[in-house]
């Protein structure tokens, strides 16, 4: 077994590895090592009214609305950097936080990992735009609209989907419960 980096930024690095296959014959991976890690965060008000940040993405050369999300380095803390990310790209402030859960996002290829934030007792802020997010556009809109864009194919970015249809989850159990406790 071997391997040869191939590409580095200050972002990814990208690795060929030869290995033995499950078969015990001779295989190949490409591997996109990631520097940081993927943080999202779905903000939700008191009534039900969430926050897409919307941005032209170079790589697929299409916009695209998304949760608040970025990256944090590997060793800080992840809630630092989700509370950080919120603030950066929307100007809201969250009292409380949950983390909803740990992801996987192209583990085909990539080491990559996301950690994905319900942010509630919202409070509006000013945005801090970073000079890569100029054209970023902020929209708040009823949860249920940002489901909606999920289950019609009009969100696409993976820890949106995820994410979204955690908080849904999340929701129609507590809902449950309430019922059930009455």
């Amino acid at each position: 077994m071997s391997s040869e980096k191939i590409y580095e930024n200050p972002w990814i690095k990208v690795e060929e590895h030869q290995v033995i296959n499950p078969a015990g014959g001779k295989g190949i991976y490409g591997k996109v090592h990631f520097k940081n890690i993927a943080i999202g965060i779905i903000p939700l008000d008191a009534q039900g009214n969430t926050w897409l940040v919307g941005q032209h993405r170079y790589v697929l050369d299409e916009w695209s609305w998304e949760i608040p999300e970025g990256g944090g380095p590997i060793k800080k803390n992840i809630l630092d950097s989700a509370k950080r990310e919120l603030k950066e790209e929307t100007g809201l402030t969250a009292r409380k936080w949950t983390q909803l859960m740990k992801i996987h996002l192209s583990n085909s290829v990539s080491d990559e990992v996301g950690f994905i934030f319900l942010a509630e007792d919202i409070r509006e802020g000013k945005s801090q735009l970073e000079a890569t997010e100029a054209d970023m556009k902020v929209w708040k809109l009823p949860f249920r609209d940002a489901l909606d864009m999920v289950l019609d194919g009009k969100i696409t970015d993976g820890l949106s989907i995820a994410g979204i249809l955690k908080v849904k989850l999340v929701l129609s159990l507590e809902s449950r419960v309430t019922r059930t406790v009455r």
